[in-house]
């Protein structure tokens, strides 16, 4: 029945074709700018007309309907393309819809509406999302605990979570920057949007949005996550009615049991994993590898991309498509989780080679769906609190990054029927 569709497909695909072109937009190593060609698509895609991703076919490059207004703006932002014309197109469609080779086609249809999660005054190039976003001119717009309190998620498709804590414990950087005026500054605007909001501590409020933020994701929801805003999003959702902020946080003491109280059912991806109980120490949980192992072995660290079925499993192929197999590492306060601690229900998308570091991952919850990836910068192995932005200008072909933007498209894919 699958062969009768697809030969079905292919003589409606040539039909259609034939007498018009078509712009190939290529992603394996032809393609001048990686990154830049997801915002074209996204472009394309807010003037309603719909984009075919050719999942594994030279990188996981884009069709779609042809038009001098396209090609005119692939020349100014400097991406490579190809005009094709219907009889190329279908020989195009042939080859990624055999069933011999591990390709597909996965429509686009609608520009997702999308959702930075951070605080008031931040910068764009302290979080790589919003910076891949801004550089290839994908538009979004921000928003932070008051919006999510009052409901305004259901406005959106995709949310991204900027590097947070949901903890309540402010990054947990007491230790080194309790007298930095960014610190200072940061935690009186967390505690006087506790109040404002009527929440006692700003730990009560992040679990709160964190509440938020899993209905959202339950309803249909595209959520994505990096860094910090992973693992402690997880440890909100399993102390949500423990106290494990310390004095230093909040004004009370944690509950010292609270390992022995955690509930992980409530969890996205992990389970099993325990506190780190010490107030003063830049870790949060077990969940994820200390990043001093990994830097011992800085020249060796890069992670593999899971090769996945095109036509029987497009999601994860869709989040893992690059021109690339093998991506560069890079670290980041949480940087890569412990393979034992993430739940058997989540795929794992990207994992290093001979260790139990997994660096990406996806998952279901509800109707809608998270994914998340280890580290804070992957073309900044190291960045650290002030450092310079990254200049993407001059990483426009990134792996790295791409993988953030296969996650903006994803929520555009047409969604298939449900066998019944």
């Amino acid at each position: 029945m699958r062969h009768l569709r697809s030969i079905l497909f292919i003589l409606l695909l040539a039909a259609s074709t034939a007498a018009g072109q078509k712009i190939l937009i290529p992603m394996d190593l032809d393609q001048t700018n990686h990154l830049k060609a997801y915002g074209i698509v996204y472009w394309v895609l807010t003037k309603e007309q719909p984009v075919d991703w050719m999942l594994n076919y030279r990188g996981g490059s884009f069709i779609t309907d042809f038009s001098q207004e396209i090609a005119s703006e692939c020349r100014i932002r400097g991406v490579s393309f190809d005009a094709i014309d219907g009889a190329t197109a279908a020989s195009i469609y042939a080859e990624v819809q055999a069933e011999k080779n591990n390709m597909d086609a996965v429509r686009l249809e609608k520009a997702p509406k999308i959702a930075v999660y951070a605080p008031p005054g931040f910068r764009p190039w302290d979080d790589a999302v919003t910076l891949v976003l801004e550089y290839a001119e994908v538009k979004y717009e921000k928003i932070w605990d008051d919006d999510v309190i009052k409901n305004k998620l259901s406005e959106y498709d995709w949310l991204h979570l900027h590097h947070e804590d949901f903890t309540g414990q402010y990054g947990k950087f007491y230790a080194s920057s309790a007298g930095e005026s960014w610190y200072i500054q940061q935690v009186a605007a967390l505690e006087n949007s506790a109040r404002k909001l009527g929440f006692r501590k700003v730990s009560e409020m992040k679990r709160a949005v964190a509440e938020r933020i899993r209905e959202f994701v339950a309803n249909g929801g595209f959520m994505f996550a990096m860094c910090s805003a992973t693992d402690t999003y997880d440890i909100a959702l399993a102390a949500s009615q423990l106290d494990i902020c310390d004095v230093i946080y909040d004004g009370d003491p944690m509950d010292r049991d609270a390992n022995e109280k955690l509930n992980y059912a409530p969890c996205f991806a992990f389970e099993n994993f325990k506190l780190v109980m010490n107030p003063l120490q830049y870790e949060f949980s077990d969940i994820d590898v200390d990043a001093n192992t990994i830097i011992q072995t800085e020249s060796s660290d890069y992670f593999t991309l899971f090769d996945f079925s095109a036509k029987y499993d497009p999601v994860p192929t869709m989040l893992t498509q690059s021109h690339v197999s093998v991506i560069k590492g890079f670290l980041g306060q949480t940087t890569a989780f412990h393979k034992d601690l993430v739940k058997k229900s989540v795929t794992i998308l990207g994992e290093r080679d001979g260790t139990d570091q997994v660096r990406y991952i996806h998952g279901n919850v509800g109707r809608g769906t998270f994914t998340w990836y280890g580290g804070h910068d992957p073309e900044d192995y190291r960045h650290a609190v002030g450092d310079p932005a990254t200049v993407l200008a001059l990483h426009p072909n990134s792996p790295g990054y791409r993988l953030i933007l296969n996650n903006v498209l994803f929520p555009a894919a047409k969604k298939k029927k449900q066998k019944t």
